[in-house]
């Protein structure tokens, strides 16, 4: 692990600046927004426009990066990401701050292939799965240090928008210094969405659900807790929680997952995240239950992202792998899009626990739907299971094809030995 981050500090400490810049601007925007009175739907909708423009930048940075190359595209995202950061607050209105989170999403998805195929580039056969564990981690760490720096100054001023607009220019410094040389780019055409629904409709189903439950921790978290009441200091913790879960919980799931029948292991945990929103939903009120809420579902619900496409590869060829992975993050990037928007929606019926009754019923959902697909046909033998690999919810088509080839490769060493 030592020699991966020596040869990949740079960008290592890049991309956790990014993070640590997005992360900041999701939970300052819950925030701000309460205080500039926008309603919760607004606030849905500002929150929903990352999404819509990760999923179209997930289509198009590859273009980009065929047509201009890496550092272009790099720096020019970059720079506008920072430009969007700063004039947030300047700009307190709903529909300019929906504008600048497609323009954010869409420069962020752009930013995640550049950076990805870098690092994939960089990695060698024998430490590509050490570099995709340590990418996640420091992905991770990012974004609950981003909490952290909440608590410096008051989100009703301008200092808060400063600093991640100052990380972000920063981020790319130390990665376009120093990464060398420029990789080759290149994608394979993603399956289509009905031959991807064919072979694994579980997989499809499951990761569109998610998109949904992601997309409400990622982007109304924040909004839930200044609905609720909370103080900026319990709102970050609150966040920084289903983060924290997700990080501890993403490895001891994924060795189980490579032991058992995946489908029941997919049920099991949807269920465990559905209670945990349940948690929420009844007990949001006592802060100690709300911090094991949040726990839990991120501790549940970032795994499945893993597990769902462990189990999709199941099914598949490994010259098909590939292909079929850049169909399931655009299945989880359509489920992301309609997730605060139904959020919002909810937490404008119920009041702010519509926020874990989403979660909930969304998850139950895929309970219902894996223990339907149980009866429909027999699980693999565990010893023709694909093996799980650690990929974030929300990754970009690049890192999700980075986790294909560590699959593909420690296939090839079992065979092999």
């Amino acid at each position: 692990m030592f020699s991966v981050f020596s040869s990949a500090w740079a960008l290592l400490l890049g991309m956790m600046l990014l993070q640590v810049g997005n992360g900041m601007q999701g939970t300052l925007l819950g925030i701000r927004g309460e205080i500039e009175g926008f309603s919760t739907l607004e606030m849905s909708l500002v929150m929903s426009g990352y999404f819509v423009g990760f999923l179209f930048g997930s289509r198009m940075a590859p273009e980009m990066i065929r047509r201009v190359g890496h550092v272009r595209v790099f720096a020019a995202l970059a720079s506008m990401i920072s430009a969007v950061m700063i004039l947030y607050p300047t700009l307190a209105d709903p529909y300019a701050w929906g504008a600048g989170r497609i323009l954010v999403g869409f420069c962020f998805s752009g930013v995640y292939v550049t950076a990805e195929s870098w690092l994939n580039n960089a990695a060698t056969n024998e430490n590509r799965g050490k570099a995709l564990s340590l990418y996640m981690i420091v992905q991770m760490m990012g974004i609950v240090g981003a909490q952290a720096l909440m608590l410096v100054a008051d989100p009703g001023g301008f200092i808060l928008f400063i600093i991640p607009s100052v990380l972000i220019s920063l981020a790319f410094a130390p990665i376009l210094l120093s990464i060398s040389p420029t990789p080759a780019f290149d994608t394979t055409k993603p399956m289509t969405l009905g031959e991807i629904l064919r072979i694994s409709p579980l997989g499809c189903v499951g990761m569109f659900l998610l998109g949904g439950v992601f997309a409400a921790q990622f982007g109304m978290a924040a909004v839930y807790g200044a609905e609720a009441g909370l103080s900026v200091g319990e709102i970050s913790t609150f966040v920084a929680s289903f983060y924290i879960g997700a990080l501890l919980l993403q490895y001891p799931l994924g060795w189980v997952s490579d032991r058992m029948d995946r489908r029941l292991l997919i049920l099991m945990a949807a269920a465990v995240c559905g209670v945990g929103a349940v948690i929420g939903m009844l007990f949001g009120t006592t802060f100690w239950m709300l911090l094991l809420s949040a726990f839990i579902v991120g501790g549940m619900s970032n795994p499945l992202y893993s597990l769902l496409i462990a189990y999709t590869n199941d099914f598949l060829e490994h010259d098909d792998m590939a292909a079929a992975a850049g169909g399931m993050v655009f299945i989880n990037g359509l489920g992301a899009v309609a997730g605060p928007l139904l959020t919002g929606w909810m937490m404008g019926v119920v009041g702010p626990s519509g926020f874990f009754l989403f979660i909930a019923i969304l998850t139950f959902a895929m309970v219902g739907y894996a223990a339907y697909r149980m009866t429909q046909r027999a699980a693999p033998s565990v010893e023709d299971t694909e093996s799980y690999t650690v990929v974030a919810a929300g990754a970009s088509p690049a890192v999700v094809a980075f986790a294909q080839e560590v699959t593909i490769e420690a296939a090839q060493e079992d065979s092999d030995g």
